[in-house]
């Protein structure tokens, strides 16, 4: 196994999600790692996305506000701090207020740890307001999604400060082909690097164990997709195409509604009596999931959001060795084991082929395949480009 390379460092990440959220993301995976063997300070999500009118997002802002005034704490071996912000990110004004307040947020709990020229690891690029603060030794851009395409989150805004942060970054990382294309036109140190998983544990679905129950209560065949059930991201048309072409087939959506987008009506996959909605599971639930399905789906829908998207999903359906059927989706075009369709009568033939030929060797080979895609190995690849770019801090062993 892969160690963890970065070692003894002081770490201020600033994050686009929540630290406790329901669905854990590139940045969740590395920081908890990086924590075993550093100090890292997380900078939750400064509420990019202007809030609708939905009891979810009224929650959210409640719940923040309560952690806001709570201060530093201690959560999974890291300390965790939510700023202050107002999230009205298209007012040039508000954007400044922002600024100042996430300076003043972050050098206190800097101060507090005792934290001396970090690294700063940022997945939002809104971080450029805290460099003179805590002058960090190294600054790193990591692009996983492409953030302004996000509903609710002000393009122009967004854009501007990106570009600004990095040009200026040590290292930029990208997570897909086109994230990496857009991010060379301003950065002459981009590594590709796409989302990975933890194979290790998604490679346990192979092995006898306990199925999900919701999952085990439906009728085989088995078409399962894990992750956010959202109308920007995923093309309900085709699911409910796919469920209408064959009805005697399961079509399981395993994970929460409306994430990042409250406004999702679900009523049209409710509609359909062989498209089950399970709900949300615990990371550490899913390989349980994926050890009933027959297939791993990822039915996106074609847009700007979608265009530059590597879910960590794909990996982990191949941890488990599961056949994948998915959309065109340009990131995706140079993995082995997709087949991509994107109409429903291609999709279910599609997948009735893989259906027909699949076999417990077949899993078995996929699963070996994916084992080199972990988030240790990734570790590993960001600290050799940290020292090629002239950090001499981030040691690899």
């Amino acid at each position: 196994m892969i160690e963890n390379s970065i070692r003894g460092e002081d770490i201020v990440c600033l994050g686009f999600a929540d630290w406790e959220t329901e669905l854990w993301t590139n940045q969740h995976h590395l920081m908890s790692r990086l924590a075993e063997r550093n100090r890292v300070l997380f900078i939750e999500s400064l509420g990019l996305r202007r809030p609708q009118f939905a009891s979810s997002d009224f929650r959210r802002i409640l719940r923040r506000l309560d952690r806001t005034f709570g201060g530093l704490r201690a959560v999974d071996d890291l300390h965790v701090i939510s700023p202050p912000v107002i999230p009205l990110h298209s007012s040039a004004a508000v954007r400044s207020l922002n600024a100042v307040l996430l300076r003043w947020a972050v050098g206190r709990a800097t101060e507090r740890l005792g934290m001396h020229d970090p690294i700063l690891w940022a997945y939002a690029p809104q971080a450029e307001a805290i460099v003179e603060r805590i002058r960090p030794s190294v600054v790193l851009y990591h692009c996983v999604d492409d953030l302004a395409a996000h509903k609710g989150v002000d393009p122009e805004s967004f854009r501007a400060v990106e570009q600004r942060f990095a040009a200026c970054a040590d290292l930029v990382i990208a997570s897909s082909p086109p994230l990496a294309d857009r991010m060379r036109r301003v950065s002459r140190n981009v590594l590709e690097a796409p989302n990975v998983a933890d194979v290790e544990v998604f490679a346990s679905a192979l092995e006898p164990g306990p199925v999900d129950p919701g999952l085990a209560a439906l009728p085989r065949p088995r078409i399962v997709f894990t992750g956010a059930v959202v109308a920007t991201k995923l093309d309900f048309d085709l699911i409910v195409g796919l469920a209408r072409a064959r009805r005697e087939w399961s079509i399981a959506l395993v994970g929460p509604v409306g994430t990042g987008d409250p406004s999702t009506d679900v009523a049209p996959l409710e509609a359909e009596p062989n498209v089950y909605l399970l709900g949300r599971r615990h990371y550490r639930e899913l390989p349980n999931v994926l050890r009933g399905a027959d297939i791993g789906l990822i039915p996106y829908a074609p847009n700007d959001l979608t265009r530059s998207v590597f879910p960590m999903k794909v990996h982990e359906y191949l941890g488990a060795g599961l056949p994948i059927v998915a959309t065109s989706l340009p990131s995706l075009r140079a993995v082995d084991d997709i087949t991509f369709v994107n109409d429903p009568a291609a999709m279910a033939e599609a997948i009735e082929a893989e259906l027909a030929k699949e076999n417990s060797d077949r899993r078995a080979e996929r699963s070996r395949r994916a084992r080199g895609r972990s988030w240790e190995a990734r570790l590993a690849e960001i600290a050799a480009a940290l020292q090629a770019s002239g950090d001499s801090r981030a040691g690899v062993l």
